[in-house]
């Protein structure tokens, strides 16, 4: 089986199946782990899996086949939930399961997710997307890009660092992670250079969520699940910024008229976790219950 490591396995799959519910959706598949985790410890429940990513359906699909004719799997957005259960011809499901990170397969892909390998900017996690990240850092104007290294990326020097690109492209393209990454140092003080989070971090988060429109989907699809579950059907959100965090807190409260909310506070990971997977540090788990 493919190695891949789901972050707050049990906090997560404990949650969702504490109702003793039939059917589930994993709204972000990834490579299985949940799912796999949701399969055994309700025997005779049935699984409806999404993804974007094709090459990560490939995996799950792998890591599920002992589980044959207990779930499906749907390369879709998962703001067309709705429409994934229609297809599958399923109103109503038991709990809906959202893990918001990139998965490990996505970090180690030649995508550009990540500023430690020298991959081309593209960050699409849906291969037959037109929109990439060279796309934004080379055509967005600066305003626009300053604008989202503010709002996605919550980046103090957004101003300066959209400058430099501007500058640099206008040279010649900038047309991989190590490219991008050399304009943000060139920007970045001495000082600041060496902190527990490397310069590149918050701007290739900011980038790679305009690609993917991760806060716009993640919103749409929140907004669809109270239609979309049964009464005592949990949702459990894994958020791994405070841009999602926000917003699937502010959701729970403004529902509370179709939610309880089983966590007064986010669910993080133990200390164990984190030194074993050091990628899960900065995860948080809300989830709620349908009325």
């Amino acid at each position: 089986m493919n190695v891949h490591v789901p972050v707050l396995l049990e906090e997560a799959t404990d949650l969702l199946t504490g109702n003793r519910g039939k059917v589930y959706l994993d709204c972000t598949l990834g490579g299985g782990g949940h799912a796999r985790r949701i399969l055994e410890k309700v025997p005779d429940s049935y699984l409806i899996g999404i993804d974007l990513d094709e090459d990560v359906i490939e995996v799950a699909v792998g890591n599920l086949k002992e589980f044959e004719g207990r779930f499906s799997v749907y390369k879709a957005n998962f703001r067309d939930l709705d429409l994934v259960l229609r297809e599958e011809g399923i109103e109503k499901v038991d709990g809906i399961l959202f893990d918001l990170g990139v998965s490990m397969f996505q970090i180690k892909s030649e995508r550009g997710f990540s500023f430690q390998r020298d991959s081309p900017l593209d960050m699409r996690m849906d291969k037959d997307q037109k929109l990439t990240a060279y796309d934004v850092v080379n055509r967005y104007p600066e305003g626009e890009l300053e604008r989202i290294l503010r709002e996605y990326g919550e980046e103090r020097l957004s101003g300066r660092i959209a400058r430099a690109i501007v500058r640099r492209r206008e040279k010649k393209p900038i047309e991989t992670t190590g490219e991008l990454v050399d304009v943000v140092l060139s920007v970045y003080p001495e000082r600041l250079k060496h902190g527990r989070i490397h310069p590149a971090t918050r701007v290739f988060q900011a980038i790679r969520i305009e690609v993917n429109r991760e806060l716009e989907n993640l919103k749409t699809a929140l907004e669809k699940t109270p239609e979309l579950l049964n009464p005592g059907g949990r949702i459990v959100v894994i958020s791994f910024h405070s841009l999602e965090d926000r917003i699937v807190k502010r959701f729970l409260k403004e529902r509370a008229d179709v939610f309880k909310i089983l966590t007064k506070k986010p669910i993080t990971p133990s200390d164990e976790e984190i030194r074993v997977n050091p990628a899960s540090r900065s995860a948080k788990l809300r989830a709620g219950e349908r009325i």
